[in-house]
Formats: C-alpha cells, structure tokens, sequence
C-alpha cells in the first residue's frame, strides 16, 4: 500500500511540474493542485499508513498497545486542504480577470503585452 502511494505522490509531483512549466495559466493552476495534492500524499505517507487504527486511545486503556494512525499528518493535511481551496479561488478568479482584460492565458504574449 505504501508503494503504490508513494508512486501516486511522485506521479503527481511529476506531473504538477510539467504543467506548471507550460505556458498557459490555467495549465499553471491545475499544477499548483496536482503538485498541492502530492504535497499531502507525501505528509500522509511520512506518518506511516495505519488503515482502520484509530488515532485516539479507547477508554479501557490508558496506553497504545498496538499501532494506532497519527492524527498528527492528518491534522495538517486538512488544514493544507482548507489554504490550497482558498488559494485556487483566489487564483481562478485572478486568471477570469487577466482574461477578460488581456484576452489570452498564455504567458508570453501577457508579458509581451506589459511592455506596449
């Protein structure tokens, strides 16, 4: 299990990459999301993969007696996932906008159009 998404996590680090190289902005958008998501693979796969453990301690015990699902990489996966959701808005309605005033997403000819 943690093979396969330790590939996943490359997959779209790989990927975010390459669209974010492009010269399209919404290609650099869509890159920022693959490579955010990778970004929370990789912290959910340092904090070691426990399928069906509970992250907290029952209460007829007072310690871990057997592997148990840090809510450690959890927490900050949920929190990078609630700022990545609040910057992709932020960056689609920035791109709408430079649209409608330029008239194109591709990078070269905005920058092109800064010097006219």
């Amino acid at each position: 299990m943690e093979f396969i998404v330790a590939i996943l996590t490359g997959v779209l680090y790989a990927t975010g990459i390459y669209m974010i190289l492009r010269r399209s902005l919404v290609k650099l958008i869509l890159g920022l999301i693959l490579l955010g998501n990778g970004a929370n693979l990789l912290i959910f796969l340092v904090g070691r993969l426990a399928a069906g453990k509970p992250p907290i301690i029952p209460e007829d015990s007072s310690v871990f007696t057997d592997v148990y699902a840090d809510p450690i990489p959890q927490a900050l996966i949920l929190t990078a996932i609630v700022i990545s959701f609040g910057l992709q808005a932020f960056a689609i309605v920035t791109i709408k906008r430079v649209y409608k005033v330029v008239g194109t997403d591709d990078l070269d000819i905005i920058d092109r159009s800064d010097e006219v």
